[in-house]
């Protein structure tokens, strides 16, 4: 069993920055990927990043790339998503997740075994 949550959201304007954490407890979670979600109003949940359980290899949305990044750090059983030059469509609930692809974590939210609660990320114009 894995638990995770979420921090680090918050209120801030277009072109600016916020780190979110995801914090996770369970013995196993140095085997499972990780990855973040995000959902806003009227939408589907879509996927933004993913990073391999080793953190070797990390994976982006096309409409995150170049300004949000992913990593972990296994020795607090973290992973963080760091969003740079945020734009208003970025707004949304962004969600932690597990993969048991540890190291083929795909968009799908299929292949996500464990979720967070999911932190709001309101980036305003």
């Amino acid at each position: 069993q894995v638990q995770l949550v979420e921090s680090g959201g918050g209120l801030v304007q277009t072109g600016g920055s916020l780190r979110l954490s995801c914090a996770a407890s369970g013995r196993t979670f140095s085997s499972y990927a990780g990855g973040w979600f995000r959902q806003a109003p009227g939408k589907e949940r879509e996927f933004v990043a993913a990073v391999t359980w080793r953190g070797g290899s990390t994976y982006y949305a096309d409409s995150v790339k170049g300004r949000f990044t992913i990593s972990r750090d296994g020795a607090k059983n973290t992973v963080y998503l760091q969003m740079n030059s945020l734009k208003p469509e970025d707004t949304a609930v962004y969600y932690c997740a597990a993969s048991v692809s540890g190291s083929s974590p795909g968009p799908s939210p299929y292949e996500y075994r464990y979720w967070g609660q999911g932190t709001q990320v309101t980036v305003s114009s």
